[in-house]
């Protein structure tokens, strides 16, 4: 009898063999291969929004997303300033990706499971919330204060459908006044129109950071949402590479770089990561 190989099992190895070449070949393909080549990473951002992305007294853009882009360049080449950015209004942070017009958006992308299904989302580089802004020399300190002067409190919010109950969430029985633009919205705080400006709490940190003594916040925030940097569905390598540089940022050897925006932008001194146990399998 001879030892031949049935039918079934020459089957099975072209099948493996196939599998084993398309994977090599999807490998090849990958977007983290392209950039390494072109020798630059390219991320769309915008240009308008303090503190995340706008341009500074040199032109140059700036922020916090500026930042978490070099973070990957610098991953990518050892040089944060292999960078192109493309500057891209909100409503192309998606269809820039979709057409490979850049890389990698990060535009302080909320997370929604509906977005997900267009775009695969990196790991979350921080987590947004509404918060209050109160002049410095307020009479209210903490929230629970301005909850017990109920109707008294007077919250200026930024004109929208929800604007009343996003603030009654959190102050039930204050009185809401809604402006056309952040800037009245500010000037009615600074003029004592209002009591509050209900806003992002990033925004109320910068301004902290930026006008040093003239505001203050209470210690707490609501309605939470997730940013996080988005790249092109079906690229689990470029995905992985992206998120191991944020990883790496927020936990790891470059955390001083991510420590350092993180303090420029929002006065928030971040603890250092602890040492021992990875706190990710807590």
């Amino acid at each position: 009898m001879h030892n031949r190989p049935s039918v079934s099992k020459a089957c099975v190895f072209l099948f493996a063999a196939s599998a084993s070449l398309a994977s090599v070949v999807h490998a090849a393909d990958s977007k983290l291969d392209d950039v390494l080549k072109r020798g630059h990473l390219i991320v769309g951002t915008g240009s308008t929004n303090a503190p995340w992305h706008f341009q500074g007294a040199d032109g140059k853009l700036q922020g916090f997303d500026i930042d978490i882009g070099r973070v990957v360049a610098k991953g990518l080449f050892n040089d944060p300033s292999k960078i192109e950015f493309v500057v891209q209004s909100s409503d192309a942070r998606i269809p820039n990706l979709l057409t490979d017009k850049v890389d990698m958006s990060c535009q302080f992308i909320t997370v929604t499971a509906s977005r997900a299904q267009q775009v695969a989302f990196t790991l979350p580089y921080y987590r947004e919330g509404v918060g209050l802004l109160l002049p410095g020399n307020s009479k209210y300190k903490e929230i629970e204060d301005l909850q017990t002067a109920g109707d008294d409190v007077t919250v200026a919010v930024l004109q929208n459908v929800y604007a009343e109950e996003l603030v009654h969430q959190a102050l039930p029985k204050a009185k809401v006044d809604q402006y056309d633009s952040v800037d009245l919205m500010y000037q009615a705080v600074n003029s004592g129109r209002a009591d509050a400006a209900a806003t992002d709490q990033s925004s109320v940190k910068y301004l902290m950071v930026q006008n040093p003594g003239r505001y203050r916040s209470p210690a707490y925030a609501w309605s939470p949402q997730t940013y996080a940097c988005a790249v092109k569905r079906g690229d689990q390598d470029w995905l992985n590479f992206v998120n191991t540089a944020l990883h790496e940022a927020m936990t790891g050897v470059e955390f001083p770089t991510y420590k350092a925006s993180f303090k420029q932008w929002f006065g928030v001194d971040l603890p250092e990561p602890a040492i021992g146990f990875p706190v990710e399998f807590k």
